[in-house]
């Protein structure tokens, strides 16, 4: 009898220990959720989100079979953004990504334990969304996309094709960009060297995009920066279009806006800001905290340059600014 209740339990044990390592293993389906500012529809947004789902896949993450994704997409609309922010939440996912800096806020609202990686947000330590680049603390890290020099240098840019330029007014949506103070200051310096006006230029709604384009249309020397804001986003095309219809010169962050027929466009490789963000949630999922991981500025920048518009408005592209764009449209 003993011998038997020995074989009887050694047979247990040995069913046992498999069972204990697949339980430690990390091989459960995780969940996480994405929370998007702009529309499902946004070619450029599908496009980054492909890349971030190849990028996960290729770190061993694939969708339907280890990883389950909730994605929402907002469409510039904030009350919508806050809302679909609790919602995730209270699924419990493993992690958040925030795409847009209104996603941030949004989250950062609703949850402080949950980890959040955000993906193509603008100076996330003065918005007060972390601690520090080093040191994100928190719950909370990511990616940012603007760099403020990147304003200064688009400002130069634009300059350079518009010689005659004396006023260049920036374009958002205070409610979905409302650290636009900040985002003004930071290239008061550039502006004064280039001896440009810089001037706010809040919309809060079509009808204020054609009024402000219109306006700049009927003042000589006048252009535009467009922000990256998801208002501006989700609106692009009417942004280009009255700009075309009105011709004021006006530069972008996305290069897909210069394919689309947009002037000139200078800004971060939001490609690669969607490839280095499904790194840290590699990471996360396998055990780092948000906390130890430091928020990241854009490394990789591109110019892109529709001569055919430029053409139009009466510009010539100088040499200096063809040679070192990134894309060219013809």
């Amino acid at each position: 009898m003993r011998r038997r209740e020995f074989i009887a339990l050694v047979s247990c044990s040995a069913l046992a220990v498999p069972l204990a390592v697949r339980a430690q293993q990390p091989d459960r389906v995780r969940r996480i959720g994405m929370l998007i500012s702009v529309a499902e529809s946004d070619p450029v947004a599908q496009r980054n989100a492909a890349i971030f789902r190849q990028s996960l896949q290729e770190l061993g993450w694939t969708e339907g079979r280890n990883l389950n994704i909730e994605r929402r997409w907002a469409a510039g609309d904030i009350v919508r953004l806050r809302d679909y922010a609790a919602e995730l939440v209270s699924q419990g996912p493993d992690l958040i990504v925030a795409v847009g800096t209104p996603s941030v806020a949004a989250l950062k609202q609703a949850t402080r334990s949950i980890p959040v990686v955000f993906a193509g947000v603008n100076d996330p330590v003065a918005q007060g969304f972390i601690a520090s680049m080093a040191h994100p603390g928190g719950n909370i890290t990511g990616f940012s996309f603007l760099e403020y020099s990147m304003v200064g240098k688009s400002l130069e840019m634009l300059k350079q094709l518009m010689p005659s330029l004396a006023r260049v007014d920036v374009m958002f949506n205070p409610d979905t960009y409302p650290y636009y103070n900040v985002f003004l200051r930071s290239f008061d310096g550039t502006a004064r060297t280039l001896s440009l006006e810089v001037m706010a230029a809040a919309i809060r709604n079509p009808a204020e995009i054609e009024e402000t384009i219109a306006r700049l249309g009927g003042q000589q020397g006048s252009g535009l920066l467009v922000t990256p804001d998801p208002f501006n986003t989700v609106h692009r095309n009417l942004i280009m279009r009255a700009a075309e219809r009105h011709r004021v010169p006006a530069s972008y962050s996305y290069r897909e806006y210069v394919r689309d027929g947009a002037l000139m466009s200078y800004g971060a490789d939001i490609a690669d800001i969607s490839r280095r963000t499904a790194t840290y949630v590699d990471r996360i999922l396998k055990g780092t905290r948000p906390a130890d991981l430091p928020a990241q500025a854009p490394t990789k920048f591109e110019l892109a340059i529709n001569v055919k518009t430029a053409r139009a408005l009466g510009l010539q592209v100088p040499p200096t600014l063809l040679a070192v764009a990134d894309e060219v449209i013809e």
